[in-house]
């Protein structure tokens, strides 16, 4: 009996939790199709159009509403999002390799790693603003706020790999290296691949973290602005449908990303299941 609710409710909870999820996303789609150059974000729309799409890449005449600054601040997000999920996924699996073995002073460095994502981004950004005021140093994307991402996003990285390597098994590397392969070779030819779904995992979570981050670079980023700070700029005064456009966008270049990353994790998978064998 009690089975027989619950199945419903959870179904229930679901699809409600579905809708709060993703209803945002439908309204603001609803909304980009407004008709330009006028408008605002009213609803029910009057006339249905293209236009603020072709607003954003400059295919329509010249108005009072000018284009979003999009072009610089996405290069620039881009840039910042790939160092810092190359810097942090090669941070988070040499931390999480050298956990794998208890040394002294494990657990001071466990809870001063994690840190990075606990402190609160806008005291952090300010902190970080006020030391290289104190120290003479420019403040730039990246730089200042590159460093900031980092001790941002390397926690997350880590504790992926970290849970990654806790399902390790080590039977596989102790045969490799029974057979004189050298502890390089073995990480390379036999851990490497049998981690890389973690590897890319920690990746995904460092680059969308790092692309639409605004409290640590507000104050860090200096002149030259990243998206977020860019597009908080332009509606800070008055919403156009415009801004509605652009968020469809890169909502769908998230979900393509996250098509390429369902990809890539299903062939990581399949040839991490492999290794073993070969191993054998």
């Amino acid at each position: 009996m009690q089975t027989g609710i619950l199945k419903p409710a959870l179904a229930v909870y679901t699809a409600l939790f579905l809708v709060f999820l993703y209803g945002p996303f439908v309204v603001l789609a609803i909304l980009s199709f407004q008709s330009g150059p006028e408008g605002g974000p009213q609803f029910p729309i009057v006339e249905w159009s293209t236009y603020w799409y072709r607003q954003l890449f400059g295919l329509v005449p010249a108005t009072r509403i000018a284009p979003l600054p999009i072009a610089d601040g996405l290069l620039r997000s881009l840039a910042l999002a790939f160092m810092t999920m190359v810097v942090s996924t090669l941070l988070g699996v040499a931390s999480a390799q050298a956990f794998r073995q208890r040394f002294k002073g494990s657990g001071p460095v466990f809870y001063l790693i994690v840190l990075g994502m606990m402190v609160p981004g806008i005291l952090v950004g300010l902190g970080m603003a006020l030391f290289a005021n104190l120290v003479g140093v420019d403040r730039a994307w990246w730089g200042t706020a590159f460093v900031l991402h980092v001790v941002y996003t390397y926690p997350f990285a880590f504790l992926v790999m970290l849970a990654i390597f806790n399902r390790f098994d080590r039977s596989i590397e102790e045969a490799a290296w029974s057979l004189g392969v050298s502890p390089v070779t073995t990480f390379r030819k036999v851990t490497f691949p049998v981690i890389f779904p973690g590897v890319l995992s920690a990746m995904l979570f460092a680059f969308t973290l790092s692309y639409d981050e605004f409290a640590r670079t507000l104050f860090t980023s200096g002149p030259q602005l990243t998206l977020p700070l860019a597009i908080y700029g332009t509606f800070s005064v008055e919403i156009h449908p415009n801004v509605f456009a652009f968020g469809v966008l890169t909502t769908l270049f998230s979900f393509a990303l996250l098509a390429v990353y369902a990809v890539l994790m299903v062939q990581s998978v399949n040839r991490a299941k492999r290794v073993p064998a070969e191993a054998v």
